[in-house]
């Protein structure tokens, strides 16, 4: 299987790069000779808009442990159809994985033809490049297609989606134009992403909880956090054997912004301490920080607060936890609990 990838180089097409590496050089006797159980024959392509930055690539180089890993990236723009008919045809591609979007929810609500572009208008090429050869279609939507009739109970994949800002309006209709082409798809919602790659809340609040002594963080918005890691692993999962249709992927377990900073906070100071605490050795952060000039993240002083303490140009979703039950049953997939897959991350970025 041919496999392209859009938006390669953030925060889930680095880590679909980082299991493509392992998943080469799994050993044999494995499931399909892999440990996804994707076929061992499988080749990726991966394509952005940008290149990676060094900072990724040496993330990506640290985290494959020696394994080859494939850090090159050829430049494709998803809104020209042509080009996609091109790649696909030059390389025989028999999948997409969409990983590409216009993610800056404030950003959005000024620039909304240009979100209606990246979160609609492509993801509806990539449909159309796909049914032209028979392809199949993974597509990431989000849980801001939900948020603004009031719940209290987990999403399922066929509530209505009722978004309250520009961003969740326009990755709802990149649902909805995949639906009219009639492709092959999986399109799989997740919530609150983060990763050991660029700007997510995980790097931005180790940071903070190092530089200041008080923080202030939303507790009325409730999610729950998402490992890119586990979810690459259930794409693979997916890939391997598909069956077509809408589904939900988060990690288990809810919480509020709150909870997930003070967890950060002290789960940094715990895995720092396992992996230097007693062995003398330099502990200078792969998250950019200098944990000797900041003892303890945990000492800085967080507080709950209200969501309209932090004005916005969009009201987020106050309740966006995901009903996992679907994914599960379908792909027989064990979804790790949010604090393991956190302390993974933090591992890897103390």
């Amino acid at each position: 299987m041919n496999i392209l990838t859009t938006g390669a180089n953030g925060q889930l097409g680095n880590e679909i790069r980082l299991l493509a590496a392992r998943d080469s050089g799994s050993p044999a006797g494995m499931t399909n000779g892999s440990l996804s159980g994707l076929d061992p024959e499988s080749h990726f392509l991966f394509t952005d808009v940008t290149e990676a930055s060094e900072e990724s690539v040496a993330m990506l180089r640290k985290l494959a442990g020696g394994a080859p890993v494939d850090t090159s990236t050829r430049r494709l723009d998803i809104t020209d159809l042509e080009a996609i008919r091109t790649l696909v045809s030059e390389e025989h591609i028999d999948a997409i994985v969409n990983c590409a979007a216009f993610t800056n929810v404030d950003a959005a609500e000024s620039q909304p033809e240009l979100a209606e572009l990246l979160n609609a208008k492509a993801p509806e090429n990539l449909a159309v490049a796909m049914k032209e050869v028979g392809g199949l279609l993974v597509h990431i939507s989000t849980d801001y297609v939900f948020g603004g009739d009031p719940y209290n109970t987990p999403c399922r994949e066929e509530q209505t989606g009722t978004p309250t800002g520009v961003y969740g309006l326009t990755k709802l209709h990149g649902e909805q134009a995949i639906a009219r082409v009639g492709c092959k798809c999986v399109i799989l919602r997740t919530a609150w992403l983060y990763s050991e790659f660029g700007k997510n809340f995980v790097r931005t609040m180790l940071r903070l909880t190092a530089e200041k002594p008080r923080l202030n963080v939303v507790f009325d918005q409730v999610g729950t956090p998402t490992y890119a890691g586990n979810l690459a692993a259930a794409i693979f999962t997916i890939l391997a054997r598909p069956v077509p249709g809408i589904y939900h992927y988060s990690n288990e377990g809810v919480c509020s912004w709150y909870d997930f900073t003070k967890v950060i906070a002290e789960m940094a100071d715990q895995v720092r301490h396992d992996c230097y605490g007693q062995s003398g050795l330099d502990h200078r952060s792969h998250s950019g920080l200098d944990p000797e000039s900041h003892p303890s993240r945990s000492s800085c002083d967080i507080q709950p607060c209200h969501s309209d303490e932090f004005p916005s140009p969009v009201k987020r979703p106050a309740y966006s936890v995901l009903d996992k039950t679907k994914v599960k049953q379908t792909f027989g997939l064990s979804v790790p609990y949010w604090t393991d897959s956190l302390r993974k991350c933090l591992s890897a970025l103390i």
